[in-house]
Protein backbone atom coordinates (compact mmCIF):
# COMPACT_ATOMS: atom_id res chain seq x y z
CA UNK A 1 0.00 0.00 0.00
CA UNK A 2 2.70 2.57 0.87
CA UNK A 3 4.53 1.55 -2.30
CA UNK A 4 1.52 2.45 -4.42
CA UNK A 5 1.21 5.78 -2.63
CA UNK A 6 4.85 6.56 -3.37
CA UNK A 7 4.46 5.60 -7.04
CA UNK A 8 1.41 7.85 -7.41
CA UNK A 9 3.07 10.80 -5.65
CA UNK A 10 3.30 14.02 -7.62
CA UNK A 11 5.81 16.75 -6.89
CA UNK A 12 5.61 20.47 -7.71
CA UNK A 13 8.73 22.07 -9.16
CA UNK A 14 9.17 25.72 -8.17
CA UNK A 15 12.13 27.22 -10.04
CA UNK A 16 13.20 30.88 -10.04
CA UNK A 17 11.02 33.94 -9.29
CA UNK A 18 7.31 33.83 -10.14
CA UNK A 19 7.19 36.97 -12.32
CA UNK A 20 5.76 36.23 -15.78
CA UNK A 21 8.05 38.77 -17.44
CA UNK A 22 11.09 37.06 -15.96
CA UNK A 23 9.74 33.69 -17.08
CA UNK A 24 9.44 34.83 -20.69
CA UNK A 25 13.02 36.13 -20.64
CA UNK A 26 14.26 32.87 -19.11
CA UNK A 27 12.37 30.81 -21.70
CA UNK A 28 14.11 32.72 -24.48
CA UNK A 29 17.55 32.32 -22.86
CA UNK A 30 17.18 28.60 -22.11
CA UNK A 31 15.66 27.81 -25.49
CA UNK A 32 18.51 29.65 -27.24
CA UNK A 33 21.09 27.82 -25.10
CA UNK A 34 19.45 24.47 -25.84
CA UNK A 35 19.34 25.07 -29.60
CA UNK A 36 22.95 26.26 -29.64
CA UNK A 37 23.98 23.19 -27.64
CA UNK A 38 22.24 20.86 -30.10
CA UNK A 39 23.64 22.72 -33.11
CA UNK A 40 27.22 22.85 -31.81
CA UNK A 41 27.41 19.23 -30.73
CA UNK A 42 25.64 17.85 -33.82
CA UNK A 43 27.97 19.91 -36.01
CA UNK A 44 31.03 18.47 -34.28
CA UNK A 45 29.69 14.93 -34.65
CA UNK A 46 28.93 15.47 -38.37
CA UNK A 47 32.34 17.02 -39.09
CA UNK A 48 34.23 14.22 -37.34
CA UNK A 49 32.13 11.59 -39.11
CA UNK A 50 32.71 13.10 -42.58
CA UNK A 51 36.42 13.95 -42.33
CA UNK A 52 38.67 10.88 -42.26
CA UNK A 53 41.57 12.98 -40.91
CA UNK A 54 39.62 13.34 -37.65
CA UNK A 55 39.19 9.60 -37.12
CA UNK A 56 41.64 9.59 -34.22
CA UNK A 57 41.26 8.66 -30.50
CA UNK A 58 40.84 12.30 -29.42
CA UNK A 59 37.93 12.94 -31.77
CA UNK A 60 36.42 9.53 -30.99
CA UNK A 61 36.10 10.65 -27.36
CA UNK A 62 34.83 14.06 -28.49
CA UNK A 63 31.96 12.36 -30.32
CA UNK A 64 31.03 10.51 -27.13
CA UNK A 65 31.29 13.75 -25.15
CA UNK A 66 28.94 15.45 -27.63
CA UNK A 67 26.45 12.60 -27.30
CA UNK A 68 26.41 12.99 -23.51
CA UNK A 69 26.11 16.79 -23.78
CA UNK A 70 23.09 16.48 -26.10
CA UNK A 71 21.39 13.99 -23.78
CA UNK A 72 22.24 16.00 -20.65
CA UNK A 73 20.77 19.25 -21.96
CA UNK A 74 17.77 17.34 -23.38
CA UNK A 75 16.99 15.90 -19.96
CA UNK A 76 17.04 19.37 -18.38
CA UNK A 77 16.05 22.07 -20.88
CA UNK A 78 12.67 20.84 -22.30
CA UNK A 79 11.15 20.25 -18.85
CA UNK A 80 12.44 23.59 -17.58
CA UNK A 81 11.01 25.43 -20.60
CA UNK A 82 7.71 23.58 -20.17
CA UNK A 83 7.51 24.66 -16.53
CA UNK A 84 8.22 28.32 -17.34
CA UNK A 85 6.04 28.50 -20.45
CA UNK A 86 3.06 26.22 -19.88
CA UNK A 87 2.93 26.53 -16.10
CA UNK A 88 2.88 22.72 -15.89
CA UNK A 89 5.22 22.38 -12.96
CA UNK A 90 4.18 18.94 -11.71
CA UNK A 91 6.21 15.77 -12.04
CA UNK A 92 5.28 12.26 -10.93
CA UNK A 93 7.49 10.10 -8.75
CA UNK A 94 8.10 7.84 -11.75
CA UNK A 95 9.09 10.84 -13.87
CA UNK A 96 11.32 12.05 -11.05
CA UNK A 97 12.97 8.64 -10.81
CA UNK A 98 13.64 8.54 -14.56
CA UNK A 99 15.08 12.06 -14.56
CA UNK A 100 17.37 11.30 -11.61
CA UNK A 101 18.51 8.05 -13.24
CA UNK A 102 19.34 9.79 -16.51
CA UNK A 103 21.16 12.64 -14.76
CA UNK A 104 23.32 10.16 -12.85
CA UNK A 105 23.99 8.02 -15.91
CA UNK A 106 24.93 10.92 -18.18
CA UNK A 107 26.84 12.93 -15.55
CA UNK A 108 29.00 10.05 -14.33
CA UNK A 109 29.58 8.68 -17.85
CA UNK A 110 30.71 12.13 -18.97
CA UNK A 111 33.11 12.30 -16.02
CA UNK A 112 34.72 9.03 -17.14
CA UNK A 113 34.91 10.24 -20.76
CA UNK A 114 36.66 13.43 -19.60
CA UNK A 115 39.16 11.23 -17.77
CA UNK A 116 39.73 9.18 -20.92
CA UNK A 117 40.25 12.37 -22.92
CA UNK A 118 42.80 13.65 -20.39
CA UNK A 119 44.67 10.34 -20.56
CA UNK A 120 44.59 10.49 -24.36
CA UNK A 121 46.16 13.96 -24.36
CA UNK A 122 48.72 12.86 -21.77
CA UNK A 123 49.72 9.89 -23.95
CA UNK A 124 49.91 12.04 -27.10
CA UNK A 125 52.08 14.76 -25.56
CA UNK A 126 54.15 12.87 -23.00
CA UNK A 127 54.58 9.60 -24.88
CA UNK A 128 54.25 10.49 -28.59
CA UNK A 129 56.30 7.54 -29.87
CA UNK A 130 54.11 4.96 -28.16
CA UNK A 131 50.85 6.89 -28.54
CA UNK A 132 49.29 4.87 -31.37
CA UNK A 133 50.23 1.62 -29.69
CA UNK A 134 48.73 2.64 -26.33
CA UNK A 135 45.61 4.38 -27.66
CA UNK A 136 44.62 1.59 -30.04
CA UNK A 137 41.12 1.41 -31.46
CA UNK A 138 40.27 -1.53 -29.20
CA UNK A 139 41.49 0.30 -26.09
CA UNK A 140 39.51 3.44 -26.99
CA UNK A 141 36.33 1.40 -27.47
CA UNK A 142 37.05 -0.32 -24.14
CA UNK A 143 37.35 3.05 -22.36
CA UNK A 144 34.15 4.37 -23.97
CA UNK A 145 32.15 1.22 -23.20
CA UNK A 146 33.54 1.25 -19.67
CA UNK A 147 32.29 4.82 -19.24
CA UNK A 148 28.77 3.82 -20.31
CA UNK A 149 28.73 0.71 -18.10
CA UNK A 150 30.03 2.53 -15.01
CA UNK A 151 27.47 5.27 -15.66
CA UNK A 152 24.65 2.70 -15.68
CA UNK A 153 25.94 1.10 -12.47
CA UNK A 154 26.17 4.46 -10.70
CA UNK A 155 22.68 5.38 -11.87
CA UNK A 156 21.17 2.12 -10.59
CA UNK A 157 23.02 2.37 -7.26
CA UNK A 158 21.47 5.78 -6.57
CA UNK A 159 17.98 5.37 -8.08
CA UNK A 160 16.92 1.89 -6.98
CA UNK A 161 17.12 2.75 -3.24
CA UNK A 162 14.64 5.57 -3.92
CA UNK A 163 11.90 2.95 -4.37
CA UNK A 164 11.95 2.31 -0.61
CA UNK A 165 11.18 5.95 0.24
CA UNK A 166 7.80 7.29 1.31
CA UNK A 167 6.81 10.97 0.99
CA UNK A 168 4.34 12.09 3.64
CA UNK A 169 5.18 15.78 3.96
CA UNK A 170 5.60 18.67 1.55
CA UNK A 171 5.81 17.84 -2.15
CA UNK A 172 7.28 21.20 -3.14
CA UNK A 173 10.69 21.03 -4.84
CA UNK A 174 12.40 24.42 -4.99
CA UNK A 175 14.34 23.56 -8.09
CA UNK A 176 13.87 23.38 -11.87
CA UNK A 177 14.49 19.62 -12.02
CA UNK A 178 14.04 16.53 -9.90
CA UNK A 179 17.54 15.93 -8.55
CA UNK A 180 18.52 13.69 -5.67
CA UNK A 181 19.73 16.34 -3.17
CA UNK A 182 16.42 18.24 -3.37
CA UNK A 183 14.23 15.12 -3.35
CA UNK A 184 15.68 13.31 -0.33
CA UNK A 185 14.72 15.97 2.28
CA UNK A 186 11.04 15.53 1.31
CA UNK A 187 11.00 11.90 2.42
CA UNK A 188 9.86 10.75 5.87
CA UNK A 189 11.86 7.51 5.54
CA UNK A 190 15.25 6.98 7.18
CA UNK A 191 17.75 8.30 4.61
CA UNK A 192 20.99 6.84 5.98
CA UNK A 193 21.34 4.26 3.18
CA UNK A 194 20.53 6.75 0.40
CA UNK A 195 22.88 9.41 1.75
CA UNK A 196 25.70 6.92 2.30
CA UNK A 197 25.40 5.62 -1.29
CA UNK A 198 25.20 9.18 -2.64
CA UNK A 199 28.28 10.31 -0.74
CA UNK A 200 30.34 7.22 -1.56
CA UNK A 201 29.55 7.25 -5.29
CA UNK A 202 30.14 10.99 -5.62
CA UNK A 203 33.42 10.68 -3.69
CA UNK A 204 34.65 7.73 -5.76
CA UNK A 205 33.63 9.23 -9.12
CA UNK A 206 34.62 12.78 -8.20
CA UNK A 207 38.11 12.01 -6.93
CA UNK A 208 38.53 8.84 -9.01
CA UNK A 209 38.15 10.92 -12.18
CA UNK A 210 39.24 14.37 -11.07
CA UNK A 211 42.62 13.43 -9.58
CA UNK A 212 43.78 11.42 -12.64
CA UNK A 213 42.70 14.34 -14.84
CA UNK A 214 44.71 16.80 -12.74
CA UNK A 215 47.70 14.43 -12.79
CA UNK A 216 47.47 14.10 -16.59
CA UNK A 217 47.27 17.84 -17.17
CA UNK A 218 50.08 18.50 -14.67
CA UNK A 219 52.33 16.18 -16.70
CA UNK A 220 51.11 17.83 -19.91
CA UNK A 221 51.93 21.31 -18.59
CA UNK A 222 55.36 20.06 -17.50
CA UNK A 223 55.96 18.78 -21.04
CA UNK A 224 54.71 22.05 -22.55
CA UNK A 225 57.23 24.05 -20.48
CA UNK A 226 60.00 22.13 -22.23
CA UNK A 227 58.86 23.32 -25.67
CA UNK A 228 61.46 25.72 -27.13
CA UNK A 229 59.05 27.68 -29.30
CA UNK A 230 57.26 30.49 -27.45
CA UNK A 231 54.33 30.39 -29.88
CA UNK A 232 54.08 26.61 -29.44
CA UNK A 233 54.00 26.96 -25.66
CA UNK A 234 51.37 29.71 -25.88
CA UNK A 235 49.12 27.68 -28.17
CA UNK A 236 49.43 24.54 -26.04
CA UNK A 237 48.77 26.46 -22.81
CA UNK A 238 45.71 28.13 -24.33
CA UNK A 239 44.16 24.79 -25.28
CA UNK A 240 45.18 23.07 -22.06
CA UNK A 241 43.92 25.86 -19.79
CA UNK A 242 40.52 25.82 -21.54
CA UNK A 243 40.21 22.07 -20.97
CA UNK A 244 41.22 22.37 -17.32
CA UNK A 245 38.76 25.20 -16.73
CA UNK A 246 35.82 23.21 -18.12
CA UNK A 247 36.80 20.11 -16.14
CA UNK A 248 37.17 22.02 -12.87
CA UNK A 249 33.82 23.77 -13.31
CA UNK A 250 32.09 20.49 -14.15
CA UNK A 251 33.51 18.55 -11.21
CA UNK A 252 33.57 21.26 -8.53
CA UNK A 253 30.01 22.48 -9.15
CA UNK A 254 28.55 19.02 -9.80
CA UNK A 255 30.18 17.10 -6.94
CA UNK A 256 30.02 20.08 -4.58
CA UNK A 257 26.29 20.56 -5.11
CA UNK A 258 25.49 16.87 -4.64
CA UNK A 259 27.39 16.36 -1.38
CA UNK A 260 26.23 19.62 0.26
CA UNK A 261 22.81 20.06 1.91
CA UNK A 262 20.13 21.29 -0.51
CA UNK A 263 18.73 24.76 0.22
CA UNK A 264 16.59 25.41 -2.87
CA UNK A 265 18.14 28.87 -3.23
CA UNK A 266 18.47 30.76 -6.51
CA UNK A 267 22.27 30.49 -6.23
CA UNK A 268 22.01 26.71 -5.96
CA UNK A 269 19.87 26.56 -9.10
CA UNK A 270 22.27 28.83 -11.00
CA UNK A 271 25.19 26.57 -10.02
CA UNK A 272 23.18 23.56 -11.17
CA UNK A 273 22.54 25.26 -14.51
CA UNK A 274 26.28 25.63 -14.96
CA UNK A 275 27.00 21.90 -15.21
CA UNK A 276 23.67 20.87 -16.75
CA UNK A 277 23.29 23.48 -19.50
CA UNK A 278 26.30 25.82 -19.68
CA UNK A 279 28.97 23.09 -19.81
CA UNK A 280 27.24 21.16 -22.66
CA UNK A 281 27.08 24.46 -24.55
CA UNK A 282 30.76 25.31 -23.99
CA UNK A 283 32.26 21.84 -24.58
CA UNK A 284 32.01 21.84 -28.39
CA UNK A 285 33.48 25.35 -28.50
CA UNK A 286 36.40 24.69 -26.18
CA UNK A 287 37.25 21.13 -27.18
CA UNK A 288 36.50 21.32 -30.89
CA UNK A 289 35.67 24.65 -32.50
CA UNK A 290 38.88 26.23 -31.15
CA UNK A 291 40.83 23.40 -32.76
CA UNK A 292 42.57 24.25 -36.06
CA UNK A 293 41.92 20.78 -37.50
CA UNK A 294 38.20 21.07 -36.81
CA UNK A 295 38.06 24.56 -38.32
CA UNK A 296 39.72 23.27 -41.50
CA UNK A 297 37.30 20.31 -41.64
CA UNK A 298 34.29 22.62 -41.21
CA UNK A 299 35.56 24.92 -43.96
CA UNK A 300 36.07 21.95 -46.30
CA UNK A 301 32.59 20.65 -45.54
CA UNK A 302 31.08 24.08 -46.15
CA UNK A 303 32.97 24.55 -49.44
CA UNK A 304 31.95 21.08 -50.58
CA UNK A 305 28.33 21.89 -49.80
CA UNK A 306 28.51 25.14 -51.79
CA UNK A 307 30.05 23.32 -54.76
CA UNK A 308 27.39 20.59 -54.68
CA UNK A 309 24.56 23.11 -54.40
CA UNK A 310 25.93 25.13 -57.32
CA UNK A 311 25.91 22.07 -59.60
CA UNK A 312 22.14 21.63 -59.25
Amino acid sequence: MPSNQTTDTKFILLPFPSSLHIHYVLVFIFLLMYLLTLTGNLLIMAVIKMDSHLHTPMYFFLVNLSIFDIFYSSVMAPKLIQILLAKDNTISFSGCLIQIGLIYFIGSSEAFILSAMAYDRYSAICNPLGYLMVMSKRFCVFLACGSYILGVINSLLNTLPLLRLHFCGSHLIHHYSCELPVLLPLSCTDLFLNKMILFMTMFLIGFGCFLPILFSYARIISAILKINSASGRSKAFSTCSSHVMVVILFFVTGVGLYISPATGSILEQVISLQYSMVTPLLNPIIYSLKNVEVKIAIRKMWEKRIILSSTY
